[in-house]
């Protein structure tokens, strides 16, 4: 059991921190975008930032999954 937790989560844990940081590094708008523009209610509409936003939290909370799985292997 704690093999099969290893091999699943050890993988997922380091293709979602490098994920995770190509999406900080790369998909984040530039500074000579148009985001200055909207107002910061609605900055979550902007399509750039919106993307960003989304791909951060999937690849954050696959991250955080393969940590619990971790844990869980490591308690077993």
């Amino acid at each position: 059991m704690d093999v099969i937790l290893y091999s699943i989560a050890g993988p997922l844990f380091v293709i979602s921190l490098i994920a995770h940081l190509y999406v900080k590094l790369r998909l984040r708008p530039k500074g000579d975008s148009d985001l200055d523009d909207y107002y910061y209610e609605f900055e979550d509409r902007h399509p750039g930032y919106a993307r960003y936003l989304r791909w951060s939290r999937i690849t954050f909370a696959a991250a955080v999954i393969a940590m619990l799985l971790l844990f869980i292997a490591a308690v077993l």
